[in-house]
């Protein structure tokens, strides 16, 4: 099986992106304890400030960086066969 290193993987992340952004706008209150249980730290005091230029560009590299490691995968896994 041959991997094309241009996989439904951008789109995906894109997505996850703006769930997750979206879900930060609309309930900061609730997002905070998720986010201090994901990184065993105390996030309660901190102030969530999530601007449309932070998610556009988040998005953007976060594009980025999942269409690198996707053809970082790709190029891996061609050359094994």
């Amino acid at each position: 099986m041959y991997l094309r290193s241009r996989a439904p993987h951008r789109s995906a992340s894109r997505v996850l992106l703006v769930v997750s952004s979206l879900f930060i706008i609309t309930m900061p209150d609730m997002m905070s304890p998720m986010a201090g249980n994901i990184m065993f730290s105390d996030w309660q005091g901190m102030i969530w400030n999530v601007p449309l230029l932070g998610v556009v560009i988040g998005g953007a590299l976060w594009a980025l960086f999942a269409g690198v490691l996707g053809w970082l995968i790709a190029s891996i896994y061609n050359r094994q066969l």
